[in-house]
C-alpha cells in the first residue's frame, strides 16, 4: 500500500514537470531563436554559418558531439562522484568547458554576440547540474534505504538551499559572460583541491580514521551484539532515528548514540553553500561535507547521505530556475547520453575505487585540480590558458 502511494505520487510529479516543460518550451526556444537571429551570419569566427550541420542544442556550426563521446565522459564523472564525492561536479565542468569545445565556440561570440555567448555560459551551467543531480538523487535513495541519512538536517539544509538556487539564476542568468564563469570555476576548483589536499594530511586522515572508528564502534556495539527478535534491535536497525523535532534543537541517535543541532544554522548553511553551487554549476558537496562534519559534528557515516539529499533539491530548484523562469536552453541528446555514463559510473564506482587506497585517490585528484584551477584562472581572467589543454 505504502510502495502504490509513493508510486502515485511519483507520477503525478512527473506529470507535473512534463506539463510545465511542454509550456516553457516555446519560450526557451524562443530565447535561443532570438539570440541566433542577432548574431552575425558568416565564416568568420564569430559569426553563425547558417549551411553548417547543426550542433550544440542546434546551433548551426557549434561543436557536435558524438553519442558514445558523452556516455563514456558521463561514466568518467560519475565513478568520480561515487568514488570522491567532492570532485564529480568539477569534472562534468570539464567537460563541458573543454572537453566539448564549448568555452571556445561559446567564447568567439563575445564581442559579435554577447547575448549567445551569456546564453552559452547559462546552458553549460545547467548542463553540469544535471548530472549532478542524477548522482544525488541516486546517493540520496541508497543512503535512506541504509538509514544512513539524517532527514530533517538534510530538509533544513534543503530550505536554506532553494532560496539560494533560485536566487542566483534568477539574478545572474543572462548575465555572466563565458571568460567570467570560468574565472569564476577556477577559483572553486582551487577550493575543491583544497579540502581534498586537508583530507590526505596527517590531521585530515586522523580525523577520517576516528569517524571510520567510530563508525565501527557503533555497529560492533550495536549491531553485531543484538538479537534478531529484539525490540531494541529493531530500533537500533533503523540507523538514524529522529526523537525530537523543533525550532531549536532537533535531536537524532544514530545506532544508540545521540546527536543534536540547531536548524538554523544548516538553512543558514544551505543557502550559502547552495548560492556557491548554483553560480558556478556543481553540486556543492565539498562544502556540504566540512560543513555537516565541523560545524554540526556528525560523524562520516552519515554525512553523505545527508549531503546528497541536500544537493538533490538545490540541482532541482536550480534547473527549474534557469530552466523554467530564466527559459535557458540546454541540449537534451547530449544531456541524456551523459546521465547513461553517469548511472554507469555510479554503479561501478563503490566496486572500484574499494581496490584503490582513498588517500592516494585524492592526492591524485588534487593535482588535477590544480592543473585545471590554474588553467581556468588564466583563461578567464587572462583571456589565455598558461597551461596547454585548458
Amino acid at each position: 500500500m505504502k510502495r502504490k502511494r509513493w508510486l502515485i505520487i511519483g507520477v503525478m510529479a512527473a506529470l507535473a514537470v512534463i506539463t510545465i516543460f511542454v509550456l516553457s518550451s516555446s519560450a526557451i526556444a524562443g530565447k535561443l531563436e532570438d539570440a541566433i537571429a542577432q548574431t552575425p551570419k558568416g565564416l568568420e569566427k564569430g559569426m553563425i554559418d547558417q549551411n553548417a550541420p547543426p550542433g550544440f542544442m542546434g546551433i548551426p556550426g557549434a561543436p557536435r558531439t558524438f553519442w558514445l563521446y558523452g556516455i563514456l565522459w558521463g561514466v568518467w564523472v560519475g565513478w568520480i562522484f561515487s568514488s570522491v564525492g567532492a570532485f564529480g561536479g568539477i569534472m562534468a565542468g570539464v567537460g563541458h568547458i573543454t572537453v566539448f569545445g564549448l568555452a571556445d565556440y561559446g567564447g568567439t561570440f563575445k564581442q559579435t554576440s554577447p547575448t549567445l555567448n551569456k546564453l552559452l555560459t547559462d546552458s553549460i551551467r545547467v548542463c553540469n547540474q544535471y548530472l549532478v543531480g542524477l548522482s544525488a538523487l541516486i546517493s540520496s535513495l541508497t543512503y535512506y534505504r541504509m538509514g544512513r541519512l539524517v532527514l530533517p538536517l538534510g530538509l533544513c539544509l534543503a530550505v536554506g538551499g532553494i532560496l539560494g538556487a533560485y536566487l542566483i539564476p534568477v539574478l545572474t542568468a543572462g548575465k555572466i559572460n563565458l571568460s567570467m564563469y570560468i574565472g569564476y570555476f577556477g577559483l572553486v576548483v582551487f577550493a575543491v583541491a583544497a579540502v581534498l589536499f586537508y583530507e590526505t594530511t596527517p590531521r585530515g586522515q586522523a580525523s577520517k580514521k576516528a569517524a571510520k572508528a567510530a563508525a565501527k564502534a557503533f555497529e560492533d556495539a550495536h549491531i553485531r551484539k543484538t538479537t534478531a527478535g529484539s525490540e531494541q534491535a529493531a530500533e537500533w536497525a533503523r540507523g538514524v532515528h529522529v526523537t525530537q523535532w523543533g525550532f531549536t534543537r532537533t535531536v537524532f541517535t544514530f545506532y544508540g548514540a545521540e546527536f543534536s543541532f540547531n536548524p538554523v544554522w544548516p538553512i543558514v548553511g544551505g543557502f550559502v553553500i547552495a548560492a556557491i553551487s548554483a553560480f558556478i554549476g556543481v553540486g556543492g558537496g565539498f562544502l556540504y561535507v566540512p560543513f555537516l562534519t565541523s560545524v554540526a559534528g556528525l560523524p562520516m557515516f552519515i554525512v553523505a547521505g545527508t549531503s546528497a539529499l541536500a544537493v538533490l533539491v538545490s540541482m532541482i530548484t536550480s534547473i527549474f530556475s534557469y530552466m523554467f523562469i530564466k527559459s535557458v536552453p540546454v541540449d537534451f541528446v547530449l544531456i541524456g547520453t551523459e546521465l547513461i555514463g553517469i548511472f554507469i559510473g555510479s554503479v561501478l564506482g563503490p566496486v572500484t575505487s574499494k581496490h584503490i587506497p582513498e588517500i592516494w585517490l585524492k592526492r591524485l585528484f588534487v593535482v588535477l585540480a590544480v592543473y585545471v584551477g590554474i588553467g581556468y584562472l588564466t583563461k578567464g581572467f587572462l583571456g589565455h590558458s598558461v597551461l596547454p589543454g585548458m
